[in-house]
């Protein structure tokens, strides 16, 4: 899987006559949510379900590219049985009333070679807040049909009134997202 190395090639030869933004939807079977917290001084490692994802990518206007992805929080392993059940209860992700997690871009700049910085809306337990995406864009066929989109950020629980077991657990969680995708039609 190589970097899409050639993106800023492949943006300034799309004149005026290229196609409308190219739709992807999500491969599941190779598309993951990995988290990272911290049980005293700790770290754990635990993952979630892609439950959906989809970009539309435009080379003429790639600000106006959209992501977004969807979590099953229902799905999610904490690294322990009893990690994941105190997780999904109802003081941290409550999954039984909150059972997706849910990402959606605002705006997405690329920064470099493959990579971009994608700002949207994380939505956790009901709460919605502002969050930052680290992003790069991988393919492994040369004609784009196929794409993996890696997004890394780190959000606080407390923000999202996730706050059970605080004097155990951190409130930072690192994520690490995986959606693998393929061109839509």
């Amino acid at each position: 899987m190589s970097p899409l190395r050639l993106l800023p090639l492949l943006l300034a030869l799309a004149g005026p006559a290229t196609a409308a933004p190219q739709p992807y939807v999500l491969d599941g079977g190779a598309s993951r949510v990995a988290f990272t917290w911290t049980f005293g001084a700790d770290p754990v490692r635990g993952r979630m379900a892609v439950a959906g994802a989809s970009l539309s990518l435009d080379l003429d206007d790639v600000g106006a590219s959209q992501v977004s992805v969807a979590v099953d929080v229902t799905r999610a392993d904490a690294g322990h049985p009893l990690a994941t059940q105190a997780m999904t209860g109802p003081r941290v992700l409550d999954a039984a009333d909150y059972p997706t997690i849910t990402f959606q871009s605002r705006r997405v700049t690329l920064v470099g070679d493959g990579q971009a910085r994608i700002d949207g809306d994380i939505v956790i337990r009901g709460v919605t807040r502002p969050i930052t995406l680290d992003a790069r864009l991988t393919s492994s066929t040369p004609d784009l049909s196929r794409l993996t989109v890696t997004l890394n950020g780190l959000i606080h629980r407390s923000d999202f009134g996730a706050t059970g077991w605080s004097d155990l657990v951190g409130d930072d969680v690192r994520l690490d997202i995986v959606a693998a995708l393929r061109a839509a039609g």
